[in-house]
This record gives structure tokens, C-alpha cells and sequence, in this order.
């Protein structure tokens, strides 16, 4: 695409945004003199794009009113970064409704831009290969995120109907702070305005979803996402682990992160010194472990992943509870000691 050309594409996404653009502005935002700018629009009106000339002090350039724009108009970046963005999407499971709708809109884009483009972008599309296979993810109807994102915005109650894992359906009342997308799956994020407690809900478990009268403030604390993290660490689930684990913070997020474990300083013995802890405890190899014991709790539903997770911390760590988990770290040692010795 020549750069004239370009740059008269450029204007018409200017005037399309709304409203009268000045001389002073368009000319800046093409980065040409005002001759230039008034020989780019008589090109405009030239391809019948009702364009306005306005006068006065704030005169300028406008669209006439109730002018609808060709479909798309699209450069090659601009379309290579919109269907791989639709590509990537469905595979990351950021689509709603169902995975179609990413093939179907990609399908419209394919089908109104110029063939040279569309050839070359087949090519593209038909060339590229991943090294994992798509996933198949629960997607939340597209009326539900719209309706839960207009809640956030605007700070509005908001009810719907709720199916817990248990398969168990409910009304339910919340103060949406935030829309958050993890690992495949669609939340919403708030308070719970009866309870007064934090409560997160995945959108495809969502039905009915409506905005209610009046409106709420935002409290201060973590961002949605953060929120949606938490969550994870301390929801419900067969098992509570504790842990004491002689290392940083880094050190464990790298193997546990905010989403499985929560990571805290251990409580204050009387007197305010630290509670006590093993003195003689050793980081392998026979070093002196580091002194600052952190406490690190996990609710899972399985344990046995948790023997090879710590053994790649490869810190000092003490079982608090549960005693399966003592045994399956000892059954996980044996069995990598018996494997060293190519037994």
C-alpha cells in the first residue's frame, strides 16, 4: 500500500471516530502540511465519502451524519493481526458462545478483503502449526459477559442463577469488581452484597444474568485478577495442606504460584519473637538452612503431585499436615533413590 494511499485511509479512521477534526489536528496526526490534508479529503469525497468542510474558529472536518462506512477496510498487518489474534483467541479459549464464532468472524474478514491479501493470508493460516493441541474450553455465553461488563463499568448490582461443581443452582446477588480470564476459563469478581464477602463465579456456570436498580462502591483492596488468584488458594477442596518451607518468597512462587498457594510469615511466639522452628534443620548437601521459614498452605483435591513439586524446590521443608502427605514424599524419595541406583 503506497503511503498516500495509507495516509488517506488514515484520515477516513479519524473522521469515522466522531466528531469535527481540525486542520491543525489531522494535519499533525498524517504528519503532512494543511495543503496536503485538503487534497487528501477532495480524494475522500472524490470516492463519495460524504465528507463536511466546517467553518469558524474550531472549524475543521467531520463526516455527514448517518454515513456508514464500507465494511472493512484493512492494510496487511492490520488483517494478519486480527485473524491470528482470532487464531490464538479461540486456542486460549478468550472466544464466547462457542468455538465457531472465532471461525465464522474469521471467515467474514477472509471473505471482503481484497483476493492478493486473502491468498496471502491463507498462506499464513494454512502454514502455521502449534506445538500443543487446541484445547477444549467451557465458554460463557456472550450476552452474560456483556451484561456482567456493563455491571463493572458502571458499578451495578448485578443478579443471576448459578450452577456450583456440585451440579447445585442458585440466585445470586453480586458487586462486580472485575472480569478476569485464567488459564482457559472466564470469572467474574466482587462482593457478595448480603454476606459481605468476596466471592468469585466462573461465566459459563452463569445464566440470566441481569443488571439490577441502584448502584455500589468499589472497596479498596487487590486488583480483579489478584482477587480471582486468591481465590484458588483458598477455596474449598478435599485436602488442606501445611507447609514450613526455609526460603523466599521467589524461591517458592517459582514452584507454587498465588493461584495454588498462599505464602505467609509464620505467627509470633510470645514475646514477639518468631515462632520456633527446627535449629538444626539442613538445606541438602549438609548446609545451614537459611532461618526464615515461611508457612505455605494449599487446599487440593490430590496430593500426589505435591512429592515431585517439592523435590524441585529443592528447599528444607516440614510436613505440618496432613500425614498422607508425609507418606507420599517418603514412598516418592525411595523410589527416586532406588532409580538412582539403577535398581
Amino acid at each position: 500500500m503506497s503511503r498516500p494511499t495509507g495516509r488517506v485511509l488514515t484520515l477516513l479512521e479519524l473522521l469515522q471516530s466522531g466528531g469535527t477534526r481540525t486542520m491543525a489536528e489531522l494535519a499533525d496526526r498524517l504528519g503532512v502540511d494543511r495543503r496536503t490534508v485538503r487534497r487528501y479529503v477532495d480524494h475522500l469525497i472524490d470516492l463519495d465519502v460524504p465528507v463536511e468542510a466546517v467553518r469558524g474558529r474550531y472549524g475543521g472536518y467531520r463526516l455527514a451524519p448517518g454515513y456508514r462506512l464500507p465494511p472493512l477496510m484493512l492494510g496487511e498487518d492490520e488483517a494478519i493481526a486480527v485473524l491470528l489474534g482470532l487464531v490464538a483467541g479461540r486456542r486460549a479459549g478468550l472466544t464466547t458462545t462457542n468455538a465457531t464464532a472465532g471461525e465464522t468472524a474469521a471467515a467474514k474478514i477472509r471473505r471482503v478483503l481484497p483476493e492478493r491479501l486473502a491468498r496471502r493470508l491463507d498462506t499464513v493460516l494454512e502454514s502455521l502449526a502449534f506445538t500443543e493441541p487446541a484445547d477444549v474450553f467451557a465458554t460463557p455465553d456472550a450476552e452474560v459477559l456483556l451484561t456482567m461488563a456493563d455491571a463493572v463499568r458502571h458499578r451495578r448490582p448485578v443478579s443471576f442463577r448459578y450452577t456450583d461443581r456440585g451440579g447445585r443452582r442458585g440466585d445470586r446477588t453480586l458487586h462486580p469488581y472485575g472480569v478476569v480470564a485464567h488459564a482457559g476459563k472466564w470469572y467474574v469478581t466482587g462482593t457478595d452484597p448480603e454476606a459481605g464477602e468476596d466471592r468469585t463465579f466462573r461465566l459459563d456456570r452463569v445464566t440470566g444474568a441481569r443488571t439490577l436498580s441502584g448502584s455500589f462502591e468499589a472497596v479498596a483492596g487487590p486488583d480483579p485478577a489478584q482477587r480471582v488468584l486468591s481465590g484458588f488458594a483458598t477455596a474449598a477442596y478435599r485436602h488442606e495442606v501445611t507447609l514450613r518451607i526455609d526460603g523466599t518468597v521467589e524461591q517458592i512462587r517459582a514452584r507454587l504460584p498465588a493461584s495454588v498457594a498462599r505464602v505467609e510469615e509464620p505467627a509470633s511466639a510470645p514475646g514477639g519473637e518468631p515462632a520456633s522452628v527446627e535449629e538444626d534443620a539442613s538445606a541438602p548437601g549438609g548446609e545451614p538452612a537459611t532461618g526464615r521459614w515461611l508457612v505455605v498452605g494449599l487446599r487440593v483435591e490430590r496430593l500426589d503431585w505435591l512429592p515431585p513439586v517439592l523435590a524441585a524446590l529443592d528447599l528444607p521443608f516440614v510436613i505440618e499436615r496432613p500425614e498422607e502427605l508425609r507418606d507420599l514424599v517418603v514412598a516418592f524419595a525411595e523410589r527416586f533413590a532406588t532409580r538412582a541406583h539403577g535398581a
